[in-house]
């Protein structure tokens, strides 16, 4: 495949804060747009709702994949169960084995799947284990696969920039867990798109993982610090303790910040890690974002720009990063 070659997608979970924001960067690339929805009254609102084939089904049945994948040339796969419930490994599993062998079927081209940067030798927590297991899971099907893995996702509407967000708001001065030392590689969202994007027109069949990232590797207290900067607030204190599990720092999370308890806590059971690029392979494969990828403040400044205005913009209709009537009620 290539960039000037008309190339059907499939995107699944175009509900969600990536696939919101992929499908109108796909159609601006020129690409012939299909989405797989539980609901498709959920897309009605949506500026590019009559520019997409809407497909209403459930990817858990086979029946109803085999038909969204019908004649589909690459297939982005951003699904995933972060809701809190029990089994979410089996859960993801299950549904991440069924996709590969529907697409495998009816003979897609390529998955893209948008995974989490992790260590290479670590005991992984249960969210970013199991979003790894998907990634191999997928890359075994049988359909070349490019897995591209990213850490903290800058842009309003992304639950770990609303998790930072809240958090610096909301406290001038607060006790933390000693991973807020751990090293960490945020990239804006606006850089997620493009790589996103052009993963669809890699010429051959890669089938592997591609780590992505921005161009600094921060703690995130030095996030905490840089975001109170870049939005106006006075610098905040922050004192660590070393006995604050996991477990009760997504308590306290949920305590402080409006990001749902099923969506904080594995966030932050993986924040336990330290998440940064090992490659910068897609470089070479897909290319760089036009100007170079964003800084942290760059991303930060862009998801901030509007946060005053009474409405929310259509996603594709502004800058990737600001907030869209697309994202939740908490955001922002």
């Amino acid at each position: 495949m290539t960039p000037d070659q008309h190339i059907r997608v499939l995107v699944t979970g175009a509900t969600g804060y990536i696939g919101s924001r992929l499908v109108p960067a796909l159609l601006a690339a020129g690409h012939e747009v299909r989405v797989l929805t539980r609901s498709a009254d959920r897309l009605a609102s949506r500026a590019w709702h009559d520019e997409v084939d809407i497909i209403e089904g459930d990817a858990t049945s086979r029946s109803d994949l085999d038909t969204a994948l019908a004649d589909i040339d690459v297939a982005y796969y951003l699904l995933h169960s972060m809701d809190g419930g029990d089994n979410f490994e089996e859960r993801d599993r299950e549904m991440a084995r069924t996709f590969g062998l529907a697409a495998q079927g009816a003979g897609v081209q390529r998955i893209v799947y948008l995974s989490g940067l992790h260590p290479a030798a670590e005991k992984l927590s249960s969210h970013l284990a199991s979003r790894v297991e998907v990634g191999d899971l997928l890359m075994a099907s049988g359909v070349p696969t490019v897995v591209l893995q990213a850490a903290i996702i800058v842009g309003s509407g992304s639950a770990s920039f609303e998790m930072l967000r809240h958090l610096t708001h909301n406290l001038p001065a607060m006790i933390t867990p000693k991973w807020v030392n751990n090293r960490i590689q945020p990239i804006a969202i606006s850089d997620v798109l493009h790589y996103l994007v052009g993963a669809a027109e890699i010429e051959g069949e890669p089938n592997r993982t591609f780590d992505i990232g921005g161009p600094d590797v921060l703690t995130y207290r030095d996030m905490i610090h840089r975001f109170a900067k870049a939005a106006g607030l006075r610098d905040r204190a922050i004192i660590t303790v070393p006995v604050l599990t996991p477990w009760l720092a997504s308590h306290w999370v949920g305590l402080v910040t409006p990001v749902p308890s099923g969506i904080a806590k594995p966030l932050v059971g993986s924040l336990v890690h330290e998440v940064v690029c090992h490659e910068n392979d897609v470089d070479t494969t897909i290319g760089a974002p036009e100007g170079g990828a964003k800084t942290f403040e760059e991303a930060v400044t862009a998801a901030l720009a509007g946060k005053d205005e009474g409405s929310r913009p259509e996603p594709g209709t502004v800058e990737p990063g600001r907030l869209t009537a697309a994202d939740p009620d908490w955001a922002g």
